[in-house]
């Protein structure tokens, strides 16, 4: 019997970066990759309690929940997995982020330690966050 394993309670993600126009050169072909696209572009200032420009990626023009904020500093141990259907798109992401810039950590592959139909691909993009695409179907 195969686990539902695609909920999640997170709404939308926060990824403080160095450099925003970077990150989005970098962000906006690898997540095409996979279905998810640039949405929102919000200025600085445009409130009160947000100083930073910020730029939010959604899928299927429903809404933005993958925000990169300007002027951050990334955290240890940052990661971030992006859940596909398909392993083939674990592949596409995985050679579009080495083609935009990011170092491989592993190339995409089965990791049973997580579960028997867990295959991923991770690299680590140019601000050194480990990125993932995961597909939990064999």
């Amino acid at each position: 019997m195969t686990l539902d394993r695609s909920g999640s309670r997170i709404d939308h993600l926060n990824v403080a970066v160095p450099d925003l126009a970077a990150a989005v050169a970098f962000y906006e072909p690898v997540l095409a990759s996979i279905g998810i696209t640039k949405m929102l572009e919000i200025p600085p200032n445009a409130t009160p309690n947000q100083p930073t420009a910020m730029t939010g990626f959604g899928l299927a023009q429903v809404k933005p929940y993958f925000w990169l904020i300007d002027g951050g500093t990334v955290g240890t141990n940052m990661h971030v997995a992006f859940t596909v259907d398909t392993r083939e798109e674990v592949a596409a992401f995985h050679t579009a982020a080495l083609k935009a810039g990011a170092t491989e950590l592993l190339a995409p592959a089965v990791h049973p330690e997580y579960h028997d139909d867990y295959y991923g691909g991770f690299v680590l993009d140019p601000h050194g966050i480990n990125l993932e695409a995961v597909c939990h179907r064999d």
